[in-house]
């Protein structure tokens, strides 16, 4: 009996000595690994902008913008054949009121023809009747297109059409297609045509042709 109690307390002896020199063991072994000391994060530099402030921007005028100026257009002078379009004026009769002023600034941009009243009032050349129209300015009008279609003439301050007239007729240079009045802004007893031509390159847009001067293809 004595003998079985010295055995057990051996070996309590033997797993304390064992337990002991494990943990020495083990406590020598950390102490022997090198710490490595995590290097802290580093934080972002901070970018710093230098401004200059710049002077101030004086203000920049826009480029000048020209007033539009048509294109010359080509000299009909020669190449188209023309006759007074009010019936008995003759050349020497005719004045040139191309470049007269009238109101809002505005140019004449035609010639007037005065005639007494329901003098009839003739195409210049051949071509088509493309606009009859009522106009505040113009009164009763009538815009003819040439047979080249290069040239609109215009005629102004009509009493009335000739009898038929309709837009889309083709008419020959002295045919009857309206008479002298003073309708439009013409004033009263003030009878007379206005007459005007234009370039055109484009026959359906009539109104937006080029003014050129009647008074030198009348009188050539």
């Amino acid at each position: 009996m004595g003998s079985l109690k010295l055995r057990i307390l051996l070996c309590l002896v033997w797993l304390v000595v064992l337990a002991l020199v494990v943990l020495a063991i083990n406590f020598r072994t950390r102490s022997l690994e090198p710490v490595t000391a995590t290097p802290p994060t580093p934080k972002p530099p901070i970018s710093v902008v230098t401004t200059t402030p710049s002077p101030e921007e004086s203000p920049v005028a826009p480029e000048p913008v020209s007033a539009a100026t048509p294109a010359t257009p080509p000299s009909f002078v020669g190449r188209v054949n023309l006759i007074i379009p009010v019936a008995g004026v003759r050349p020497e009769q005719l004045l040139d009121t191309y470049s007269d002023s009238r109101s809002e600034g505005r140019l004449h941009d035609a010639i007037d023809i005065p005639a007494a009243a329901e003098t009839p009032v003739l195409a210049a050349t051949d071509g088509k009747i493309l606009k009859l129209f009522q106009s505040e300015r113009g009164g009763t009008t009538i815009y003819q297109l040439a047979a080249n279609q290069e040239l609109v003439f215009y005629y102004a301050h009509l009493s009335r059409y000739a009898d038929g007239l309709a837009e889309g007729n083709v008419v020959r240079q002295g045919d009857v297609i309206a008479y002298v009045g003073d309708t439009g802004n013409a004033g009263t007893g003030n009878y007379h045509l206005h007459f005007s031509i234009a370039a055109v390159s484009d026959p359906k847009r009539y109104w937006e042709g080029t003014n050129i001067n009647p008074y030198p293809l009348l009188r050539q």
